[in-house]
């Protein structure tokens, strides 16, 4: 940690010496000692760090790699404060900066001699002890990748108990049931619940379902108001409606959900639970109708498991830690799951069983260490070192939590530097806070955690950071897009009590319910109405990164006076807060890399943005801006920009991009009538890798061609034409497409399927709206290799469609709506092998049921909507042979003509864009 801090400062002075940045006289030369001094501090980092992590060999080693940390953010502050101050009048020599320096060079000095005292490693030996050599490099090592994205719900052992949990919650008494899942931490409760909660016989059984998560601090509105959101998701209803985000009384809550159930059938998980002080409400709102409805709790405290004391219907269902033989049988096949075909090799077998006998039989400790074992070599030396970090086997008053920490602290202590900084930072976000990838990876370059590697993009080593923090289990997979690639993560909630214990201890990270009352908090400070008191340790070093979580709407005032006291932030996270005004002070927050305002009120930008020339990267998306300043293309750092409210709509920008060449992400665009915006305006963007673009008109279709061919580097490419219901979207057939593009979305009239869609043959994602498509396209489709995913919305006119044998050997998942004159589909045998989720909306003319449904062996969900009075009939004659095999099946609502505003509306929410999330 102490080693990673050094290494960013002195890249920052390395930048700084390197820049043209007027420096005081006798300035540079101090820079240059500091950044030699800390050179020589940082080759005995390695092992310093690593020795008071893993062997504790005195309070005296742990002293000084604090006191280097400080250090280290202490002179980062300096340097920042004097580039604030260079580029703000006035004169900065009033400033002290070279006392300060000369100040810095002698503590270092100091940490340097003292340092010698210590029998370091001053080399790179003092790595070997971890794996940093090959970390972060995870997708190269990992042939088998895909495997690591399967659920951790996969436990050995699970299955018996899934069953036995869904028998109690589809059969038997009619009365109101509560069921409790009781365990310590770490033996699986929430797994278990989740396999319960998604089980297709679940979802089908009950009319409304919601997920709690209550956690030991909660907010019993929030926890109704969470309620009535998972019941509109169970119903696909869309959007939340705002006078339930509004609602303030517990009163009016309660009665909304008694409204919403009525005498129907619902089953609500309350997860995490810790005391039995929230139920009264849940109580008061989830009635017994006498139904079958039922209610799960899953909780570490028995007095808990009885919270329902008033029910005369209980069950408390226990989870014990693993017997040796499941543990063992759960160890092997995460150790060795890259090796050996999951079997322990003879001469680790021994050793094996004594780190899985430490493990207690609790899940979470026996995959964290066997993620920890997976990634090192398979010697008895290895084992024998972590077997040495976990300490004897005697345990103290709560043997299984103090394992589990114990095991965790390990697996921290073992992660390679680089990947230290990375993984504390998750403390940012709230306990069970679904994390996306793309945000997570963003604030770590926003940050400089992340190390330049030749060859690759910044985004991209943090790809593989992120791996590797999955391939040790330390982060859990919460969702797989159809690339097969993590779209959110989450930490468990043990795993998130260990990222804020060593947070506090550095300083770095820290949840507060104010950024306004206390300073020298830490380095990153994280907003919420779950935040704590302040903590025990602090810092000397300005806070660097804010995150705000808080559902309040934040005050002018209060937003001001944060941009005035936090001059030297670096990133700035407000999504899905209520906050609708950002004010002038923005423009002094000159370090300012990252700052995300998605799904936020803010209409319009300040004209101060302009001054954030460090800015990185910009996330507009689903908030009211609609136009940018022109002062944004004043932003020659500027990697992401991305502002849409769906997959037509788009951001005005004014003036030129002639500075924003190194954009990596343009997403999405509005076009104007003026041709040189695309003719000149966009013909620097030669590094673009994810682009989006609407109201294009016909004639602008050749100069946009023109632009696409110099984006090499596209993967993912949207074009929406100005009113694609009858705007001809005209990308002519002699184009040469950016052969690497995995993801495309065309919106508008085409004469006919582009002839260069053809050579895609990386393409894994295909959305075609309002195209006019006709039955030869499909037998173009069909072949492309890759294709994973394809949504035809309004864009097949076709009068059969004919799936045929060897055709689209990859499609996992398959959207239609809209095909108004589609009256037969045939399905041939060998055709989609590998689809997994069949949806089909409304089709007038289609009155049979698609031939061959029973050759789709893959086939987990299948769902019709809106079909006709005839279809519905027949399906329900041939649903129980066709859907034997099927995990989920469902058919909604009944065509009708007269109906097209709400078979629009269920069209455009189950097909089109996702819509924006209001805030609560």
């Amino acid at each position: 940690m102490a080693e990673s801090a050094v290494s960013l400062v002195v890249d920052r002075l390395l930048s700084l010496l390197t820049q043209e940045v007027k420096l005081l006289e006798g300035v540079r030369d101090e820079l240059v000692d500091v950044k030699d001094e800390l050179e020589v501090i940082r080759a005995f980092l390695k092992d310093a760090d690593s020795k008071a992590e893993k062997e504790g060999i005195g309070e005296g080693v742990d002293a000084l790699v604090n006191q280097i940390r400080e250090e280290a953010h202490r002179i980062e502050d300096v340097i920042d404060d004097y580039v604030l101050h260079v580029a703000t009048p006035p004169d900065y020599r009033r400033l002290g900066i070279a006392s300060q320096i000369e100040d810095i060079k002698s503590s270092l000095l100091k940490i340097k001699n003292r340092s010698q005292t210590f029998n370091f490693i001053s080399s790179n030996e003092g790595a070997s002890c971890s794996s940093s050599s090959n970390a972060g490099r995870g997708l190269m090592h990992h042939p088998r990748l895909s495997s690591l994205f399967c659920e951790e719900a996969e436990l050995v052992g699970i299955e018996s108990r899934r069953d036995e949990l869904i028998s109690y919650l589809v059969s038997g008494v009619s009365q109101r049931k509560v069921i409790a899942v009781v365990g310590v931490g770490g033996v699986g409760k929430t797994t278990l619940a989740k396999k319960v909660y998604y089980n297709h016989r679940v979802i089908e059984h009950f009319s409304y379902r919601a997920w709690i998560t209550v956690s030991q601090s909660y907010d019993k509105t929030e926890l109704l108001r969470s309620m009535l959101k998972g019941f509109y998701k169970a119903k696909n209803i869309e959007p939340f409606p705002d006078k339930i985000v509004k609602m303030e009384k517990d009163e009016e809550l309660i009665g909304e959900i008694r409204e919403k159930l009525r005498q129907e059938r619902y089953f609500v998980v309350f997860d995490d639970v810790w005391e039995i002080g929230f139920w009264g409400n849940m109580e008061l709102a989830l009635l017994d109708h006498d139904n079958g409805s039922r209610i799960l709790a899953t909780t570490r405290n028995e007095a808990a498991a009885r919270l329902c004391r008033g029910s005369p219907s209980v069950h408390v269902h226990r989870i014990d830690p693993l017997p040796q033989k499941e543990a063992w049988e759960l160890f092997c096949k995460k150790a060795f799951r890259f090796q050996s075909q999951g079997q322990c090799p003879k001469d680790l077998e021994e050793l094996s069983h004594d780190i899985v006998r430490r493990c207690g039989g609790l899940p979470l400790a026996i995959v964290a260490v066997s993620g920890l074992l997976a990634v090192k070599e398979k010697s008895a030396q290895e084992w024998k070192k972590v077997i040495g970090g976990l300490g004897g086997s005697a345990m103290t008053s709560d043997p299984y939590i103090n394992n589990v920490t114990s095991i965790l602290s390990l697996c921290y202590g073992d992660l390679p530097y680089h990947l230290k900084s990375c993984f504390l930072y998750f403390g940012m976000f709230p306990e069970d806070f679904s994390i996306k990838r793309r945000r997570i990876i963003q604030l770590w370059v926003a940050n400089g955690l992340v190390e330049e590697q030749p060859g690759m993009t910044l985004e991209e080593v943090g790809e593989e950071y992120f791996i590797e923090l999955i391939c040790r289990s330390l982060v859990q997979v919460d969702e797989v897009g159809v690339k097969g690639v993590p779209k959110t993560c989450r930490v468990h909630d043990m795993v998130l009590e260990v990222i804020l214990s060593k947070s506090e201890e550095m300083s770095l990270c820290h949840v507060s319910s104010s950024c306004l009352t206390f300073e020298g908090i830490a380095t990153h400070l994280s907003i919420s109405n779950r935040g704590s008191n302040p903590p025990k340790s602090s810092t000397r070093s300005q806070t660097r990164s804010i995150m705000v979580f808080d559902k309040e709407m934040l005050q002018k005032a209060g937003v001001r006076e944060m941009f005035a006291k936090f001059k030297l932030l670096t990133t700035l996270d407000f999504e899905d807060c209520p906050i609708d005004h950002l004010p002038q002070e923005l423009g002094n927050l000159l370090h300012l890399r990252y700052l995300n305002l998605r799904n936020t009120d803010v209409k319009e930008l300040p004209r101060s943005i302009g001054k954030l020339h460090n800015l990185e990267s910009l996330d507009l998306r689903f908030s009211l801006v609609k136009e940018l300043p022109v002062e944004i293309s004043d932003f020659p750092k500027l990697k992401h920009l991305l502002a849409h409210g769906g997959y037509a709509t788009g951001l005005k920008i004014k003036g030129s991009f002639k500075h924003l060449e190194f954009l990596q992400t343009l997403f999405t665009i509005k076009v104007e009538d003026d041709v040189s915006f695309l003719n000149d305006g966009l013909q620097v963007l030669t590094k673009t890798r994810k682009f989006g673009i609407c109201n294009l008109k016909e004639e602008q279709g050749g100069y946009l061609c023109t632009v696409l061919e110099k984006m090499t580097r596209l993967r993912s490419l949207l074009v929406y034409s100005v009113n694609h219901r009858v705007e001809i979207l005209d990308l002519k057939s002699d184009f040469s497409p950016p052969i690497q593009l995995q993801s495309l979305w065309l919106g508008g009239q085409l004469d006919r399927l582009p002839n260069w869609i053809s050579k895609l043959h990386n393409l894994s994602k295909l959305i075609l709206s309002y195209s006019n498509l006709m039955e030869d396209s499909v037998e173009v489709l069909q072949a492309l290799p890759n294709l994973k995913s394809l949504v035809l919305f309004w864009a097949y006119n076709g009068e059969r469609m004919h799936f045929e044998g060897g055709g689209f050997q990859k499609l996992k998942c398959l959207y239609l709506a809209g095909l108004h004159y589609l009256n037969e589909m045939l399905i041939d045998e060998g055709a989609l092998p590998l689809l997994e989720s069949l949806e089909i909306g409304p089709c007038p003319m289609l009155e049979e049921v698609p031939s061959g449904l029973q050759n789709l062996r893959c086939l987990e969900v299948l769902s019709f909507a809106w079909m006709t009075n005839e279809f519905n009939q027949r399906w329900s004659q041939q649903e129980s042979q066709i859907s034997r095999h099927v995990r989920i099946h469902r058919s909604d609502g009944t065509y009708d003509p007269d109906d097209k505003a709400s078979i629009r509306a269920w069209a455009e929410r189950k097909f089109g864009a996702p819509k924006k999330h209001r805030f609560g």
